[in-house]
């Protein structure tokens, strides 16, 4: 149980999804509560009762919201797909559910008023919350893992497989290694900010750009070694010099040589590139697997 815990999960930062997310769970506590009405609230008598009800689900809807859209944008390392896991999405979601149960508590007590809010105390409120919480959330987050697992390692295992001779360096003998596509395009010229600083690589020896904040790390091979200079730019500014149609974004960190993919693997997060016999390997972002599919199945 504990290493599914530590698997990689896909971290899903697009805004319109988690604003619908956080709408559902806010419809969700808010028609729940006003069908079930537990926590006392079935003996509770009071004016506009239903709209009142539903508040608890407007307050819900906010605190998702800020965590869900908000927190993510202010703490991005913290949402790092590259440490995120299976039980950091439990454990932010139970986090999320127990923040809720507070404010609800807060929305309850302000409704009725002080000493009319006994009838559930605030232990007993969270505790309830968070013991009806926890195993749909992990079964939902365990369903998700294992579903986006299968999809990924079966597609993955369905590509193409181009392994190449990197110029001398050591290729594992059961790998067969086949030529490049020839391109007009032989090399790639890259420009700093300062449009003085520039590189110009082969394209057959580039392997990938990484970004990482203001700077990029070029990845390319000098001879028979790996070369990894940085070059003051944004990713999506040196997206904009290349011409290359197989050198391409993959990720919102990474422009990937697919000319230089050798194997193409899949977890739960999506397809993984790995490039010169392994030593790295490249993530592919959910919004580019349709394109860079079509690009692997053509080369």
């Amino acid at each position: 149980m504990f290493q599914i815990l530590n698997q990689p999960y896909p971290v899903d930062d697009a805004f319109p999804r988690q604003l619908r997310k956080a709408v559902l769970i806010g419809l969700f506590v808010g028609l729940f509560l006003l069908v079930f009405q537990p926590f006392g609230l079935n003996l509770w008598e009071t004016p506009n009762k239903a709209v009142k009800i539903l508040g608890f689900g407007g307050i819900s809807f906010v605190v998702t919201a800020l965590n869900f859209i908000v927190f993510r944008q202010l703490f991005p390392q913290m949402f790092a797909e590259e440490r995120w896991t299976v039980g950091r999405e439990i454990l932010f979601i139970m986090v999320n559910i127990l923040l809720i149960a507070i404010m609800n508590r807060f929305y309850l007590a302000w409704l009725v008023g002080p000493g009319e809010d006994s009838r559930m105390s605030w232990l007993s409120m969270i505790s309830v919350t968070f013991l009806v919480g926890l195993f749909p959330v992990t079964g939902l987050v365990l369903f998700s893992y294992i579903s986006q697992l299968k999809k990924y390692s079966q597609a993955a295992a369905e590509l193409p497989v181009h392994a190449h001779n990197f110029g001398g360096l050591h290729i594992p003998q059961d790998v067969q290694v086949v030529p490049i596509n020839e391109t007009i395009n032989n090399t790639v010229s890259l420009a700093a900010d300062n449009e003085k600083d520039t590189l110009t690589v082969l394209t057959e020896d580039l392997l990938f750009i990484e970004s990482s904040d203001n700077y990029c790390t070029i990845a390319y091979l000098k001879g028979a070694q790996v070369t990894k200079p940085l070059i003051r730019s944004s990713l999506s500014r040196l997206e904009k010099q290349i011409v290359h149609p197989h050198i391409v974004r993959c990720h919102r960190s990474y422009i990937v040589n697919l000319n230089r993919v050798e194997r193409v693997t899949g977890n739960a997060q999506g397809y993984k590139l790995h490039l010169l016999s392994g030593q790295f390997v490249v993530p592919v972002a959910r919004q580019y697997n349709e394109t860079l599919v079509a690009e692997l199945k053509a080369l």
